[in-house]
This record gives structure tokens, sequence and C-alpha cells, in this order.
């Protein structure tokens, strides 16, 4: 069975169309900028309504809760399988505080590390989105603007 995961693209229109993308936090990703950034979103088992787990990792990972109004983006697989809505909104990238999680680190080492899921947002236009956006995520990019 595949894996399932959600999330929410938020976005703003001023000063024109943006979208909110948070880094991805630990060691894999610490040094990395291009295609490093992810839409807020996380998995869940097949038993959870896909929307209510995009509401939850939202909240989890920007640390402030979701949108009321979502509009459905639809589905990409991939390595998993990844349903996004779109919220316009307005958050303060500055502000987001993401939960964590526990990692091995180093490798083989025996020592537990937690690190941020996201370890720092940023509201990006289109153009530079399509740069910093994990490849299997850019699809999205191009259903929001269809949408918004």
């Amino acid at each position: 069975m595949p894996r399932l995961s959600s999330g929410i693209l938020l976005f703003r229109r001023a000063p024109e169309l943006q979208v909110l993308l948070g880094h991805m936090g630990g060691p894999f990703w610490a040094k990395k900028d291009e295609h490093a950034w992810s839409i807020p979103k996380g998995e869940h088992g097949p038993d959870e309504d896909a929307e209510t787990a995009a509401r939850r990792e939202f909240a989890e990972e920007t640390g402030s809760p979701a949108p009321e109004d979502l509009v459905p983006l639809g589905v990409v697989k991939g390595s998993k399988t990844l349903t996004v809505w779109a919220a316009e909104g307005d958050l303060d990238a500055e502000a987001v505080v993401s939960n964590t999680f526990t990692l091995e680190w180093p490798p083989r080492s025996g020592r537990l590390q937690e690190f941020p899921e996201i370890d720092r947002a940023a509201w990006f236009d289109l153009a530079t989105a399509r740069t910093k956006l994990v490849k299997g995520q850019l699809p999205f990019l191009e259903r929001l603007v269809d949408t918004a």
C-alpha cells in the first residue's frame, strides 16, 4: 500500500501571487536550498481523512491553525500519494514554529537527536518557488495558478 501524505499550500496575492513553503529540517537538508523546500504536509494512515490530516499537519509544521476555506488541488503520486489543498491567507513566516522528529545522528552513533520538521519558512513568488520546492510537489504550483 502506498504511503499517504496531505498538506495545505497557503498563498497570498499581494504584492503578487506568493506561496508559503517550509525548508525541510534535519541534517540531510541543512546545506541544501534548491528543491529543499516543501508544502507543509505530513503522512497519515489510510483510515484518516486526508483533509483532516492536512489541517493537523499544517498546524504542527507552522504552529498556526489551518485556514477554514480550502480549495482542493488534487493528488500527485510519487514515492507517496500526496493530496494538497490551497488556502488564501497570510502568516508571519518568521514566526513559524514546527514540531520535531527524532533521528539517530550521526548514523550508527547510537545518539538520538531532535530536529524540526521545518527549520524555517518563507514566502516565494511562483518563479522562485519553482526552484525551491521539491520536484515531486511542483505540479501543485501550476494547479494553484489555475484555481487562484
